[in-house]
């Protein structure tokens, strides 16, 4: 007899990858994507170190998640009350894996959207994206490790953007073998690594204030 196909975080079953959700309402519950070449999902452990930095309670927290992939890392902040969170992701196959992700999840359409569009053409848009004063509370930023350019062009354009908060969050996770990237204006909280990759987590520098 043929023993079933394992449904394991980050394994391939029937021609997809599958994730789970480490925590929160939704903990337990998985994610089917297809099986591309560079379509890597963040481990589970990172995420759970991520998470602990961060604290457990996403609640009236605004997201948005770059370079989404599976849709994981935003997903895993709707499981921990975040508000709202948008998902960028430029292959409109793995968009569509994301919505179907959320309707499973029964996600609510006011608390997430999905963008199919290239992250740097969305970045350039952003302040359309949002009604005027809607703030971004946290960013992902975690795109191919092959495409370092696009990673110091993501960092660039966040570095100028004035519709993230004023304490705002940045988590950047890139190869172990490059050089660290340091976005200017933006204060390291923690990092570690994980086999082939590193990962950070950045807080926005805030300006003095005239009375301090």
């Amino acid at each position: 007899m043929k023993s079933s196909p394992r449904s394991l975080s980050g394994q391939t079953v029937r021609g997809k990858q599958v994730v789970r959700v480490t925590g929160g309402t939704m903990r337990s519950q998985r994610l089917h994507f297809p099986a591309m070449p560079g379509l890597r999902p963040t481990p589970d452990r990172v995420r759970e170190t991520l998470f602990n930095w961060l604290g457990q309670n996403l609640d009236g927290w605004r997201v948005l998640d770059l370079f989404a992939g599976s849709g994981i890392l935003g997903i895993e902040s709707l499981s921990r009350g975040a508000q709202w969170v948008g998902l960028i992701e430029q292959s409109a196959r793995v968009a569509a894996e994301i919505r179907n992700s959320l309707k499973t999840m029964s996600v609510a359409d006011d608390r997430a959207r999905v963008w199919s569009q290239d992250a740097l053409g969305w970045l350039r848009q952003a302040p359309n994206q949002f009604v005027s004063g809607e703030r971004i509370d946290l960013v992902f930023l975690d795109p191919p490790f092959a495409r370092l350019d696009l990673l110091s062009q993501a960092v660039e354009r966040l570095q100028q953007a004035d519709w993230l908060a004023d304490d705002a969050y940045l988590y950047i996770e890139q190869s172990a073998q490059e050089a660290s990237v340091q976005p200017v204006g933006w204060v390291r909280l923690r990092e570690g690594r994980a086999g082939e990759s590193a990962f950070a987590l950045w807080q926005r520098e805030r300006a003095p204030s005239a009375s301090e």
